[in-house]
């Protein structure tokens, strides 16, 4: 993975603020590639309820870990009970590491 320690520190840090604590947060993609350089950081933010405004969520969690990651670019996405499931959810969650 890469990513430092503390680095996956400050996106738990982050989706715990902003999701709260019983949110999981995954990392999937490029970064997950030690062999790999450069690159942008894929998360998943897995919520056990609804998420209220998913898209406004995505957003802030994208916004904070970027600018904590001096503006390297961060896509977020949701799994929800109320968000439909794409196939990009099941390689998230087969391929991906929970941090």
């Amino acid at each position: 993975m890469r990513l430092s320690p503390e680095q996956v520190e400050i996106i738990r840090h982050i989706t715990r603020e902003l999701a709260g604590p019983e949110a999981k947060i995954w990392l999937f993609g490029s970064r997950l590639d030690d062999t790999a350089k450069g690159g942008d950081v894929d998360l998943m933010l897995e919520l056990n309820t609804p998420a209220e405004n998913p898209a406004l969520l995505s957003a802030q969690l994208s916004a904070k870990i970027s600018r904590a990651f001096s503006g390297r670019k961060v896509d977020v996405l949701i799994s929800a009970p109320n968000l439909l499931r794409l196939p990009i959810h099941d390689i998230a969650f087969e391929e991906g590491q929970l941090l």
